[in-house]
């Protein structure tokens, strides 16, 4: 049975899987570059996703991905849940729908408002099956995989599920959610803790206290997960993909980039979009200003 291991390195695959976790709050945020689906038999997980906090209960399909900084901070229940992940390139080159891909690229815990009773049964199969099982079974589980995931973009609602205004939210989820929204505009601790009215020193005292990181590590992990979106989906220059997460210059947006994901922005790209294609153009590197 697995849990979430906090000395776990940022970005290190977990590749296709199906398996059972043990619901426990993690001490820090995780980031992974696959899609995920969580599947729970009983009680409940509380998301702090993008900023939004999001409660998956059971029975009820979810699905977000996982490289945007994302971590369980409440738990009902002790029961084991089923937990898929999808490399990010496999699930780009499916047949989902645009909307469905969009949302889940721009941050949205997705969470059905009625589950399907077959759900566990499959869930348990597919865990047999890519654990266990031959090649072509594992394909058809794979298979199955992808074809749940378009059925699931078909039947989220416009909102997802459980999120709650930033107005209830407590202070140190104010901070994470000014900073998913702001994390592409020139940020301080003096103006994250500006925005919501505190002392910048408490601001970054409670944010470590409350999640495990810094507010530096935090818009950079952000930032990341920007970049990431649009060099899997786009082919804008890697200046232009830079600038749009928030990085102020070239060599910090590539140092930032291979220590996070252990490769360059072009080479992230080759892999996420399949192609051999890159910028043809070598951009000039922008000044810190």
């Amino acid at each position: 049975m697995k849990r979430f291991d906090p000395t776990r390195s940022d970005f290190l695959p977990y590749g296709f899987t199906c398996e059972q976790w043990l619901p426990a709050c993690m001490p820090r945020p995780n980031r992974h570059n696959e899609v995920e689906l969580n599947l729970l038999t009983e009680g409940s997980l509380t998301y702090l996703l993008g900023g939004v906090r999001t409660t998956v209960q059971a029975g009820r399909l979810a699905v977000f991905w996982a490289a945007i900084p994302h971590q369980i901070v409440a738990v009902e229940g002790q029961t084991p849940y089923f937990v898929v992940t999808v490399p990010l390139s496999e699930f780009l080159h499916a047949s989902h729908e645009v909307g469905f891909v969009s949302r889940i690229l721009s941050g949205e815990v997705l969470v059905e408002s009625v589950g399907d009773e077959c759900d566990v049964l499959k869930f348990q199969q597919w865990e047999r099956e890519l654990r266990n099982a031959g090649e072509a079974q594992a394909a058809a589980a794979r298979l199955e995989v992808r074809a749940r995931l378009m059925r699931l973009g078909q039947r989220v609602n416009k909102r997802s599920a459980g999120s709650r205004p930033a107005a209830n939210l407590p202070r140190a989820d104010q901070i994470a959610c000014y900073i998913a929204r702001n994390y592409h505009k020139c940020l301080t601790a003096e103006s994250i803790a500006e925005a919501v009215g505190v002392h910048p020193n408490y601001a970054m005292n409670l944010f470590r206290e409350t999640f495990g990181t810094t507010m530096t590590r935090f818009i950079t992990d952000h930032r990341i997960s920007h970049a990431q979106r649009l060099l899997a989906t786009t082919q804008h220059s890697i200046l232009s993909v830079a600038l749009a997460a928030g990085f102020q210059s070239l060599s910090r947006f590539n140092g930032a980039f291979k220590a996070a994901c252990g490769c360059s922005p072009r080479d992230y790209r080759k892999a996420q979009q399949g192609t051999g294609r890159t910028d043809s153009v070598n951009q000039p590197e922008c000044s810190d200003g």
